[in-house]
């Protein structure tokens, strides 16, 4: 039953039981949404009839309710879900949508699910005016509901035209979403018509893709779109778009000249692609994108040549036309593989026409064509300009000089040079070099006369003076203060000019005061070549006076080696003013030579005392690392002058300068003399100086000479006492690493206190308190020692009675009774068990030594020591306080 019926004549209607209710409550409300919607529910389960006869009633009684509508046609469309497409109750459906359009037209979801309806049912023209009604009826601001469904109708059917059609409407409304127009037309085959909205979308530079995609993206697809496929695309200019690109897109000049040969290679003109490579290798910049351009050009001849090749192998009725053109086709591709480097050179070159390592590398690209090399050279000078030059622009005159001098074009060689000494270049040096390769042209060309004229015009004075280094002056003007021309022009003048010219022009060189040592020293060889030998020392003490150390060594080296060699003694008092003179500020590094020939030159010709007195000045005048060597020559130097008695001066003041490294061996040799001499007690008190700086556990090496020493020459006392001082010297030692870690604990004990805001005061003073004792105690077990060394003297082994040296402090030993000697052992026995306790048993480190000090006592006779050798450290009788003097 639809509306558009007739009206039915009023009958009686029997109502199920269950429907009563929802009938009654529709005549009390028939225009409540609500109740309708009730009964609906009520009814969902009923036949379909049942349930569309009460959304009919619905829609007659309130035919504005949306809900209803919706429902209703929801309730249709699932009715007919699963039928064939031919079944009528489509068309029933399609009815109801269009009785719903009538009052639903403004809403889109209604539009929407008859459009997806329709395009099910797939009545094309049908469903396009059902999407056109929808597009006029609803506002445009609801439109872009509607537009995607209606292009995902046309793209589902094949309807190119009327999909163009929509998709140039759609653009008019979205033309941002050109690139799906664009795809689909790629998909169908239009690709004239892609390229040109492809195209389009590339120009307008608003244009925003959906996608991604930048703008050089978008035309490296219409370069490809356009270039591969040339018989589908014929409304573009493509050689005109392409162009514009190469202009446009600077970093991809390789894949767009590709392109564009591609086009012609795939339009069949061979010849016209070959022309666009050829352009391209011309015309690039960079190594990147000639490589990516002659790639492809010698793989599209390769392949014309085997195709060629074998269409003429294949064809029996080959011509000898055909022959000649194969091998034109080989030549052809022989002559591009064997210009790759000279165009690859020239793709530098236009890179950076100023480089001067690319124009010489193309001049050895040219070797055997003396033509080509010609015109390189003229092309290179013409076109490297010297404030932009990359390397020596000089190298180029020079060398094209060079070319036409080895072909024996001399005269054109001295016209190349002429012009390059006109050149502006940025540095002086570069003209002085132009200068001396023209110099040294003419001397292999044996015209050494031009050569000296040549030398003297490029040294010759401007008519104002100006500065070496200012560069708002020409190079020309500036030409004169070279040393390398006036270098030249003095080896030229010694060769080939006389003595007065030579001398001239190296006093002109000191006049100018842009000499080197070097050319000092030179000019004084070249004098005394001549015999003029105060003139070369005048020369050197000009050299002197230019400079200052430690460039002035070589002068004075030359200098004092000369004069000594020509005067020798002859002239002792000038030689020591010019030593003087040499070591006033001579630094330490370079002293030693000096002093070594000053001390030389005083033992051969002066006098002994002045020699030693340079040696002495010398030992404190050089480089600390060069004072043990000195004072060994010192000492070496006394003894064969003096005797070995006058070296403990020496020997003394050495001990006194020397680190503590070098101090050392030092005391070791000193004490080896001693020993020699005889002075067994001297030997021993060096010993026991050079003890002190001496910790056991690094210099093992001291303390075992020691041990050597005093089995060879001591006794039971003095070994004890060595291994005394050891254990003295190592508890130094340990105390003062000990004081280190005591003071570091304090100094973080004092941190953590001040973090605490101070709190535990008490416990910094304790600290306090116990690092000045711990001060107090190495104070008293470290040994007394002076600056000098006292020496106590001993008994000298193997001497007779008449050489002892009578001592007036010595201790008259007498004969003593056996009770002295036990209080001797006793008192040896509580000073050794005092010593070892404070050690904490180091005995046990000196186990060999006692053995040695056992066996060394069977072999030593014992005498009776008196009590006053002992003084205070003597027990009393009733047991005294001996712990007291126990140190």
């Amino acid at each position: 039953m639809t509306l558009t019926d007739k009206p039915l004549v009023p009958v009686d209607i029997d109502f199920p039981e269950e429907d009563v209710p929802y009938e009654e409550e529709i005549l009390r409300n028939a225009y409540s949404v609500k109740h309708w919607l009730r009964y609906i529910e009520h009814k969902s389960k009923s036949p379909n009839c049942g349930v569309n006869i009460v959304y009919e009633r619905a829609l007659k009684e309130l035919p504005g309710s949306y809900k209803i509508w919706y429902n209703y046609l929801r309730t249709r469309r699932k009715q007919v879900r699963g039928r064939s497409l031919s079944d009528l109750m489509y068309d029933e459906v399609n009815n109801t949508f269009e009785r719903a359009l009538v009052f639903m037209h403004k809403m889109p979801r209604i539009w929407m699910d008859y459009g997806v309806f329709m395009t099910a049912q797939c009545r094309i023209t049908r469903t396009r005016h059902v999407f056109d009604r929808a597009l006029r009826a609803l506002p445009i601001t609801q439109h872009h509901r509607i537009w995607p469904l209606y292009l995902k109708f046309v793209q589902r059917f094949n309807i190119t035209e009327t999909a163009l059609r929509i998709y140039r409407r759609y653009l008019k409304l979205c033309p941002e979403d050109a690139e799906e127009y664009i795809e689909y037309l790629t998909d169908v085959g239009r690709l004239d018509e892609a390229a040109q909205q492809l195209a389009s979308v590339v120009d307008n530079e608003n244009f925003v893709s959906k996608h991604g995609k930048s703008n050089h993206q978008l035309w490296n697809e219409l370069c490809d779109l356009i270039s591969k496929n040339p018989d589908k695309v014929h409304s573009l200019n493509v050689d005109a778009i392409i162009r514009s690109g190469l202009r446009r897109y600077t970093d991809q000049l390789g894949h767009l000249w590709n392109s564009l040969a591609d086009y012609y290679v795939r339009s069949g003109l061979f010849d016209r692609a070959r022309d666009i490579y050829e352009e391209a290798i011309q015309t690039v910049t960079t190594v990147r994108d000639f490589t990516q351009v002659f790639d492809e050009y010698a793989q599209f001849e390769e392949v014309s040549l085997n195709k060629r090749m074998e269409m003429v192998a294949n064809d029996p009725h080959a011509t000898e036309e055909d022959d000649i053109d194969v091998e034109l086709r080989l030549a052809r591709f022989e002559y591009l593989m064997e210009r790759r480097l000279l165009l690859l050179n020239s793709v530098l070159l236009r890179q950076n026409p100023h480089s001067v390592h690319e124009w010489h590398k193309r001049v050895k690209l040219y070797e055997g064509k003396p033509h080509e090399i010609i015109n390189t050279y003229t092309e290179a000078v013409q076109t490297v300009q010297p404030k932009l030059a990359v390397g020596k622009l000089h190298t180029l005159w020079v060398e094209f000089a060079k070319f036409y001098e080895s072909n024996e074009q001399v005269e054109d060689a001295r016209i190349v040079f002429e012009r390059g000494t006109e050149v502006e270049y940025i540095k002086v040096e570069d003209l002085a070099a132009v200068w001396c390769e023209w110099a040294e042209m003419e001397i292999r060309q044996e015209n050494f006369e031009d050569a000296l004229r040549l030398m003297q015009k490029a040294t010759a004075m401007p008519k104002r003076k100006v500065a070496y280094h200012d560069d708002t002056e020409t190079v020309q003007m500036r030409l004169y203060r070279s040393l390398k021309v006036w270098s030249m022009y003095a080896d030229l003048e010694e060769s080939f000019g006389t003595f007065k010219t030579c001398k001239a022009v190296y006093d002109r060189i000191i006049d100018l005061k842009i000499c080197t040592p070097q050319i000092i020293i030179n000019y004084g060889l070249f004098l005394e070549e001549h015999n003029y030998f105060e003139e070369a020392f005048r020369a050197y003490e000009k050299g002197i006076a230019l400079f200052k150390w430690p460039n002035v060594y070589d002068i004075w080296n030359a200098y004092l080696t000369k004069f000594l060699k020509r005067y020798a003694g002859t002239k002792l008092e000038r030689a020591r003013d010019l030593f003087e003179q040499c070591l006033e500020n001579c630094p330490p590094e370079h002293a030693k030579y000096f002093y070594l020939l000053y001390a030389k030159l005083e033992e051969e010709h002066g006098l002994a005392r002045h020699a030693m007195a340079v040696y002495d000045r010398a030992a404190s005048a050089v480089k600390p690392e060069e004072m043990f060597d000195m004072y060994n020559i010192f000492i070496k130097k006394a003894a064969e002058i003096y005797g070995l008695p006058r070296t403990r001066e020496i020997y003394e003041k050495a001990i006194e300068a020397l680190p503590e490294e070098n101090m050392r061996p030092m005391c070791v040799r000193f004490a080896e003399m001693e020993t020699k001499l005889g002075e067994i007690d001297r030997a021993r008190a060096i010993y026991a100086h050079c003890s002190q700086v001496c910790d056991p556990r690094i210099t093992a090496e001291f303390w075992q000479t020691w041990k050597e020493f005093e089995v060879r020459h001591g006794n039971e006392d003095t070994m004890r006492e060595m291994l005394r001082i050891k254990r003295s010297v190592q508890a130094t030692y340990n105390t003062q690493v000990n004081m280190m870690a005591a003071q570091f604990l304090n100094q973080s004990s004092a941190n953590a206190a001040t973090a605490e805001g101070g709190s535990d005061a008490m416990r910094l003073l304790e600290a306090k308190a116990a690092a000045e004792q711990q001060a107090r105690q190495q104070q008293t077990l470290k040994p007394q020692t002076s600056g000098n060394i006292m020496f106590v003297r001993g008994e000298t082994q193997g001497g007779s009675a008449k050489d002892k040296v009578v001592n007036p402090d010595e201790i008259d030993i007498g004969e003593s009774d056996e009770e002295d000697d036990d209080e001797e052992e006793d008192g040896d026995e509580d000073t050794n068990s005092a010593a070892d306790g404070a050690t904490n048993g180091n005995n046990k480190r000196s186990a060999n030594e006692e053995n040695i000090i056992a066996s060394k006592k069977l072999c030593i006779e014992q005498q009776a020591i008196p009590a006053k050798v002992f003084g205070s450290l003597k027990k009393s009788a009733n047991g005294g306080d001996d712990e007291q003097d126990e140190d």
